[in-house]
């Protein structure tokens, strides 16, 4: 029991030295990290208490069936991370050290991989403004990105109009560096256009 323990820990820190290396948020959480750890070592203790007594392990999954989280998971990474964790504790508590070993090697080096050739991630330009001022916007944008820029969303009002573009953050300073100017600072000097906002559009969170 006292070696299964000592492997589950060592395993736990290589885990959440991964999920600090891979994280390509904006709101790493150090204290989900350690609870990640933890979870490591809890496994690694259930499957050490139930996996020499087979009543106690169907008591046991029945009395996990009742569990509910109720918070969210924002990143299905963080999901990924925590059937990791349930299966290195599953094979510490059963003494399989090696397969733990190699499959926390050969995630490791997939999760490295796949952070380093990830999507660019997407920009939002919201564009409100005058019905009148409308054409005038969108022959800017259409100016400024070329075909980088698609327009996915326009809502239209008796005065006023929403134009939603997504452009990619490549595109985005390729333009910005071609034209030396912002294109937010661009379109609200337009007359007619009430406000620009330009927001990150990417799997975990929009700011």
């Amino acid at each position: 029991v006292l070696l299964n323990n000592v492997v589950a820990v060592v395993f736990a820190l290589f885990l959440m030295l991964t999920y600090r290396l891979t994280y390509a948020g904006t709101a790493y959480s150090r204290k989900y990290n350690v609870t990640l750890g933890m979870l490591v070592i809890i496994t690694t203790l259930i499957m050490s208490v139930i996996s020499s007594n087979v009543a106690l392990s169907l008591g046991m999954v029945g009395a996990l069936s009742i569990i509910r989280f109720r918070t969210a998971v924002k990143d299905m990474r963080d999901a990924g991370f925590i059937f990791w964790c349930i299966a290195i504790g599953v094979a510490c508590g059963v003494s399989q050290y090696m397969l733990a070993g190699v499959s926390s090697v050969v995630i490791f080096l997939f999760m490295l991989v796949f952070r380093q050739i990830g999507p660019d991630s997407k920009m939002l330009l919201i564009i409100r403004a005058d019905n009148a001022a409308q054409n005038r916007a969108e022959a800017i944008v259409e100016q400024h990105f070329g075909r980088s820029a698609k327009r996915i969303m326009k809502n239209a009002s008796l005065q006023t109009c929403e134009l939603v573009y997504q452009v990619s953050q490549l595109a985005l300073k390729r333009s910005d560096d071609r034209a030396k100017v912002d294109i937010v600072q661009r379109l609200v000097k337009v007359e007619g256009v009430q406000s620009v906002n330009m927001v990150e559009q990417s799997d975990d969170i929009s700011r």
